[in-house]
């Protein structure tokens, strides 16, 4: 280090020369001449000060467990903040399962992109969303959501939170706004007869993996007639389109869920997840999981950081190439139908995609004539596009989820939210799209 003597022996023993003092990061630039900067350019260097680590020009990897405190009265007052014995967390780097450098430039740039107030990154996706279901219920709840869900999802809230005396109720995606106050109504007097309350409606929307849309609008609107929104956040999970193609907190959502291991992580590298949303309901999901950990490691964060930098050339070459090839599947003789949102048969669906969408996405259903076996021949015919769960990589993905992401779920609720056998879920990558194309055609051919 620049403060270090370079021989040690010019250093007796006891007298060692005391380190630099911490000096305090430069102010973060979001705008330029009054002009808000734009999230693509904020994630080449928001959050952090080449100053603070020797000049260096990305962030470095921070390996480390916990930090020293400049003094002990900073510890104390870190530990007041971290604690809830005083208001705003801690002040500074405390530990590394409460926080730490790059997960903190992490936090910084995902709040960006919602234009949120802040946000919270987790070890997986899965993670953050049992950490804010556990951080909002308490027994004799009941939690409202939306179907279909991931399916780790629904089995998180239909059998883990049942443990714990919480209950749900479920809607159809593209409820309308008077079947969603039947829902309300009916959700409350569920939590008053088990002596609870509405603490959370929980939304995913396009749904995993139909593509359904949630009218996000609609559900506030009705939260807010039946229930007290201080009370009752709505959060939902933005993974299929965010974060370039939808914000749902500009239609009423409070709190946005992301698995970052698919389009923002974006290279079937990582596993990792975030929220992101209001202090308010974001404080409260941290103080859980401060206690029970989970927060992403130091070499995930770093490695999201260099994922940010291209997630919106990532995801538009993706987009672009998912329009065209599902133009070619559209009018092939073996294919039934898609679920994808460039090309929206429903009137209800096109109006909602129309008022919350800002594109079509580049994961899609599509139908093959037949069933199963159907779908495994065209699967296993595939050269270019691997056979694979997980979506939103740098490479074209397929898969089966009757018999895979969904096969836990009861055939007869499958059969409800529209997961039939005959539907193959496709992540496009980025790959060439006449490629791809060509792919699909012999592999359809192998049908």
């Amino acid at each position: 280090m620049a403060d270090q003597h370079d021989d040690p022996r010019d250093d007796p023993l006891g007298s060692v020369t005391p380190p630099t003092p911490r000096r305090k990061p430069k102010p973060k630039v979001t705008t330029i001449g009054g002009r808000p900067l734009k999230p693509s350019t904020l994630m080449m260097g928001h959050g952090f000060d080449p100053a603070l680590s020797e000049g260096s020009l990305k962030a470095p990897i921070f390996l480390t467990s916990t930090f020293a405190f400049e003094n002990a009265a900073a510890g104390k007052r870190h530990f007041e903040g971290i604690t809830g014995k005083r208001p705003g967390g801690a002040e500074g780097l405390v530990y590394s399962r409460f926080n730490g450098p790059n997960q903190e430039i992490l936090e910084d740039r995902l709040a960006i992109w919602d234009g949120a107030e802040d946000a919270l990154c987790f070890s997986s996706g899965m993670t953050a969303i049992a950490v804010l279901m556990l951080a909002a219920c308490n027994a004799g709840d009941v939690i409202v959501h939306s179907g279909p869900l991931y399916a780790a999802s629904e089995g998180f809230v239909a059998k883990v939170m049942a443990k714990y005396g919480v209950t749900y109720i479920a809607f159809p995606a593209g409820a309308t706004r008077e079947e969603l106050d039947a829902v309300m109504v009916e959700a409350k007097a569920k939590a008053e007869a088990q002596g609870g309350e509405v603490p959370l409606i929980y939304l995913e929307s396009p749904g995993n993996p139909t593509n359904a849309l949630v009218d996000i609008e609609a559900v506030r609107d009705a939260r807010d007639a039946h229930f007290d929104p201080d009370r009752c956040p709505i959060a939902i999970d933005n993974t299929f389109l965010g974060p370039l193609w939808q914000r749902p907190l500009e239609h009423g959502a409070d709190l946005v869920v992301y698995s970052l291991t698919k389009y923002v992580g974006g290279h079937s590298d990582l596993v990792a997840g975030s929220i992101a949303g209001g202090k308010k309901w974001v404080n409260a999901v941290r103080a859980l999981r401060n206690t029970m950990g989970g927060i992403a490691d130091p070499h995930t964060a770093w490695m999201l950081l260099r994922s940010l930098e291209t997630v919106e050339l990532r995801m538009q070459r993706a987009g672009e190439n998912a329009a065209k090839v599902c133009e070619f599947l559209t009018s092939h003789p073996k294919v039934e139908g898609l679920g994808y949102l460039g090309m929206i048969a429903d009137a209800r669906q096109q109006d909602i995609y129309d008022r919350h969408c800002l594109g079509a996405g580049s994961t899609f259903s599509v139908f093959i004539k037949g069933g199963e076996a159907e779908c495994f021949a065209f699967l296993d015919a595939l050269k270019v596009a691997k056979l694979a769960v997980s979506l939103g990589g740098t490479e074209t993905l397929a898969s089966h989820p009757a018999s895979m992401t969904h096969l836990s779920v009861p055939d007869e609720r499958k059969a409800m939210l529209g997961i039939t056998d005959n539907l193959v879920r496709i992540s496009i990558g980025i790959e060439d799209a006449d490629d791809l194309i060509a792919d699909f055609a012999q592999a359809l051919d192998a049908v």
